[in-house]
């Protein structure tokens, strides 16, 4: 299949989305590499199926901890790891494409349980993907979160041994590091652009001047058209705390106008 992008159905939950079959044709899985996040919980062996049936390649389900005492008290939902293992083999019973996504938070690169997390994938023959701790959402001011340089280094040498990425990770021959605005965009129900799903900050909106525009835009700020070899959100101390400065206590997306000043662009 030679799909003309990837998209990802993201949320909240996507399951419980009652349109979520339509949006699945919308996209038009003929056209479009569709991926769906997911916690697990709802995803048996007959919604994986489904799934599969509509048009969804690839299931990226939610594991915050590889103990199940770890990831329930995250989740505050007692079973929610024994739902997300049944997930897993529903979605690979129905041929369906698996990886794993896990916050990284401070240190955490160091512990047992992720070492453990990285061998049950490789022995499931699936792939762990890595976010790093942002200090958005519940953690909106939170530093303490933050990786540190040993924890990316840490993962980048995981890399040579277990199929475990971040976006950092070379791919397709290209070495973009941050693919921010680069090789991705979030996109929101009423249309505006942000450079990524934890950079709440409006690039222009589709419905009121082209995709192309905001794109060019956004490749104009220099934080997201130079080449960052580190997660500008995670790891650049400047840029967090520029976004901090900008969007913390207000209704978001921020439009890029209140954030970025003209010396901010190239």
């Amino acid at each position: 299949m030679h799909a003309l992008a990837n998209f990802v159905i993201t949320g909240g939950e996507p399951l419980i989305f009652p349109d979520l079959d339509e949006l699945v044709a919308a996209i038009d899985p003929n056209k479009f590499y569709i991926a769906c996040d997911s916690n697990g919980w709802l995803l048996n062996d007959e919604k994986a199926r489904h799934l599969k049936s509509i048009g969804v390649n690839k299931m990226q389900i939610s594991l915050d901890s590889f103990y199940p005492e770890g990831h329930d008290e995250f989740r505050h939902k007692d079973d929610s790891y024994q739902r997300v293992m049944r997930a897993i083999d529903a979605s690979v019973n129905a041929g369906l494409s698996v990886i794993l996504q896990t916050v990284l938070t401070k240190h955490r690169a160091d512990s047992q349980e992720f070492a453990d997390l990285l061998k049950f994938a490789k022995s499931k023959g699936i792939g762990v993907y890595v976010t790093y701790a942002k200090p958005v959402g519940a953690w909106e001011g939170n530093s303490s979160c933050l990786i540190t340089k040993e924890d990316a280094d840490r993962v980048r040498e995981f890399e040579k041994e277990y199929p475990v990425f971040t976006h950092m990770t070379p791919s397709y021959g290209l070495d973009l590091g941050c693919i921010t605005v680069k090789r991705m965009v979030s996109v929101t129900r009423y249309g505006d652009i942000m450079p990524c799903p934890y950079i709440h900050v409006s690039l222009g909106n589709f419905f009121e001047e082209p995709l192309r525009k905001i794109i060019e835009r956004g490749m104009r700020i220099k934080y997201f058209g130079n080449y960052n070899a580190d997660c500008i959100i995670g790891e650049d101390e400047k840029f967090i705390n520029l976004i901090g400065e900008k969007t913390y206590g207000k209704p978001l997306p921020v439009p890029y106008t209140e954030v970025f000043k003209e010396e901010d662009f190239m």
